[in-house]
């Protein structure tokens, strides 16, 4: 993996933030609320705002989610408004996932800024994101008022609905893996394809379904949504492993570091031989990983192929996500743009 972005580096591709301007109107009306406290909350942990209700320049993060439904819409043939309010809806739900995770992990810092409850305090700030995920189930059924049929509205907020429960019970199976060293890669992709896949998928698919596509294309952009949460997920366990702090914000061997039961490591305790797997395991079952630990590990890591693997596994998605759209027909673009996406998510380094 490591060779490969010696060769090739990507620019933000053209879906990425094509439309933030309007979605950020969007959350902006979404979290709309009679306690301005929780307003405050919510506008702070979206990034449109600062701790004291004052507004900033949008601090969104990439905006995968919202845009990809958004590239649907319009990819067969809709309006990018159609869209807006399911878009909406999906960040909303995916920022609720982050304010309960940044609470479960300990984390005190997202996107350079303090944590909803490193600065609110844990209570206040699962209130904050179990109202998130409240109103990105009231905000979708504005899809009514944007030429968008009725059985349609029904039929996205269920999917919706569905796509969330998927997203806890993955977040549920990946706080069960903490710190066992019997799950396979098998397990591992499953539970990525719920916590992290579903709401990419569901993306793409409430995206084709509000821009009136037929049931053969939204079949087709549902299922290049499912691979493309997998190259997503990928990539992210690469980073935490070997990404520059520079660009990720976090250490060398951040996961390491945190114990986290991430694909590599995983891999590499389905490889290794019966000395490197206790080495692996006497690591994990530290109270602390210290440098020498990372450095000692992550060289078995290579040892074993792992960045090599990883590697092969996100091609293989992303061939499947590529693959998935053969033989339907979308405006003229979509497929090189959606290419450029793919290709930017396999080498991004943050």
């Amino acid at each position: 993996m490591e060779e490969v972005e010696h060769h090739f580096e990507y620019k933000t591709p053209s879906i990425l933030g094509k439309h933030q301007k309007e979605v950020d109107h969007s959350l902006s009306a979404a979290i709309s609320l009679n306690n301005p406290d929780m307003h405050t909350m919510l506008q702070y942990h979206l990034g449109l705002g600062d701790e004291h209700g004052s507004h900033t320049v949008s601090n969104q993060g990439k905006g995968l989610r919202s845009s990809l439904c958004i590239f649907a819409c319009e990819a067969v043939g809709g309006m990018p408004n159609q869209a807006l309010p399911a878009a909406a809806a999906i960040e909303l739900v995916h920022n609720f996932t982050l304010i309960h995770d940044d609470i479960q992990d300990g984390d005190i810092e997202r996107r350079h800024r303090q944590t909803l409850w490193a600065i609110w305090g844990m209570p206040q700030a699962l209130q904050a994101g179990n109202a998130m995920r409240s109103l990105a189930d009231l905000y979708i059924q504005q899809l009514s008022h944007h030429q968008v049929a009725p059985d349609v509205v029904a039929l996205c907020s269920n999917l919706l609905t569905s796509a969330y429960l998927e997203t806890v019970e993955g977040q549920y199976l990946d706080l069960d893996f903490e710190g066992r060293t019997d799950i396979s890669t098998s397990n591992y992709l499953d539970m990525i394809s719920r916590k992290t896949g579903a709401l990419i998928r569901c993306s793409m698919q409430l995206g084709s379904l509000t821009g009136n596509g037929d049931s053969k294309t939204v079949q087709a952009l549902t299922k290049c949504g499912q691979y493309l949460g997998a190259v997503f997920q990928i990539r992210d366990d690469y980073l935490g492993m070997w990404g520059d702090e520079e660009e990720t914000g976090k250490a060398v061997g951040n996961d390491l570091r945190r114990k986290k039961n991430s694909l590599p490591l995983v891999y590499a305790l389905e490889q290794a031989g019966s000395i490197e797997k206790k080495q692996l395991q006497y690591i994990y079952a530290k109270e602390q990983v210290g440098d020498a630990d990372v450095t000692s590990t992550l060289a078995l890591l290579v040892n074993l192929g792992t960045p090599e693997y990883l590697e092969r596994l996100a091609h293989y998605h992303a061939a499947h996500a590529l693959e998935a759209l053969d033989g339907i027909e979308l405006v003229p673009g979509a497929k090189q743009e959606f290419k450029e996406l793919v290709e930017f998510l396999m080498t991004r380094q943050r």
